[in-house]
């Protein structure tokens, strides 16, 4: 395998649109220039095959999903206490790995950060995606205990410099200039 000249590792709160960032930029750089990779599915993708599921259900933002997530988060939790990296390097080594920029969408915990820190140092730039509570909200969001309130969800919520911020409140000027600046640093990089 190839290193990457980038690696956008991206993070936020469920429903701030870590997905939608993830496909703007790539829209931006070009997808033969960069893959998307999520590190929720080889763990939905496993969790799937092992309970019997149906994986691509899974992985869109329905109900279905929301009906497994809790047991999700627990089997996950138990397959990273063995392997704290299991999920990332899994998620990696699929298509899409030889492309210069890769774009992790769902960073969940330290041990992510410290995988993509200790393994692609100068390539990776850290991405916090944040989105007021009613913005959320209006796309759906809803607190759930066991969900919401647990490391899944706030393990790199203090004690992390983020490289960058993107703030998506449907603010479209402001939105523009962090994805420009942020596409900006993925350039730099592949010019070096």
């Amino acid at each position: 395998m190839t290193a990457p000249a980038a690696v956008i590792v991206l993070s936020g709160k469920r429903k701030s649109g870590k997905d939608y960032v993830a496909s703007v930029v790539q829209n931006r750089l070009g997808a033969d220039m960069c893959c998307i990779f999520r590190l929720s599915g080889p763990l939905k993708y496993q969790y799937a095959k092992e309970h019997n599921l149906d994986f691509d259900r899974l992985l869109d933002a329905s109900e279905y999903k929301e009906k497994y997530r809790m047991d999700m988060i627990r089997w996950g939790e138990e397959r990273r206490t063995e392997d704290p990296s299991f999920f990332c390097r899994l998620a990696t080594q699929g298509e899409g790995s030889d492309r210069p920029v890769w774009i992790v969408s769902d960073a969940r915990r330290l041990s992510d950060l410290q995988y993509f820190h200790s393994n692609f140092r100068k390539q990776v730039i850290t991405v916090r995606v944040t989105a007021d509570e009613d913005v959320r909200k209006a796309r759906g969001y809803v607190f759930t205990k066991g969900v919401d309130d647990v490391e899944s969800e706030c393990g790199l919520d203090i004690g992390v410099e983020w490289d960058v911020v993107i703030t998506n409140n449907n603010e479209a000027r402001k939105f523009e200039e962090q994805i420009t600046y942020l596409v900006n640093q993925v350039q730099a990089r592949l010019r070096n």
